[in-house]
């Protein structure tokens, strides 16, 4: 998509990533993953590190966004939401690659991320951007913690698993 842009997100951005946020999710229905409900745009509002995707015109228009926090020292990708309608066309790719070059940019060595394992856009889309499963015993404490809440919320639907990217060797 060569008209995309990224820039840092800014709070007036968060109803319309929920928005974005919320049509993302009907994806994992269509193949049989029923989330729980959760409140993206308080979320949001309360995020610190968040990449957004539009297309520029007269009024830009956010179609997908990546929202970061760092756990155990490292980056984490907590969330990535790309609008349904502009998927399959490089969006998450470019919110991935500017979420790993602004990972390594504030001097993080890994990023890390919890996903499904088996949903072709989960685990394996990751493993094709580079990431790979983090075994349990690696994990530290906060990011132990965020899994547990993760489970604790309803999302642990199918299998799930912790995946890291080295940010030296991309």
């Amino acid at each position: 998509m060569e008209r995309l842009r990224i820039r840092d997100g800014c709070p007036g951005d968060a109803p319309r990533l929920a928005e974005i946020a919320r049509s993302a999710m009907t994806l994992f229905a269509e193949v049989g993953l029923h989330l729980p409900p959760d409140d993206p745009e308080a979320e949001l509002v309360e995020a610190r590190w968040v990449l957004v995707a539009e297309l520029p015109g007269a009024r830009p228009d956010p179609v997908g966004f990546v929202q970061l926090v760092e756990l155990d020292a490292h980056a984490h990708l907590q969330e990535i939401s790309v609008h349904p309608r502009y998927g399959r066309r490089g969006v998450g790719s470019a919110l991935v690659d500017a979420a790993c070059g602004a990972a390594r940019g504030r001097g993080y060595r890994w990023i890390t991320l919890t996903t499904f394992a088996e949903v072709a856009f989960n685990g394996p889309w990751y493993a094709r951007l580079g990431f790979q499963e983090l075994d349990r015993g690696r994990w530290g404490p906060q990011l132990t913690a965020q899994w547990d809440a993760e489970m604790a919320a309803g999302i642990g639907v199918a299998p799930r698993i912790a995946m890291l990217r080295d940010l030296a060797a991309a």
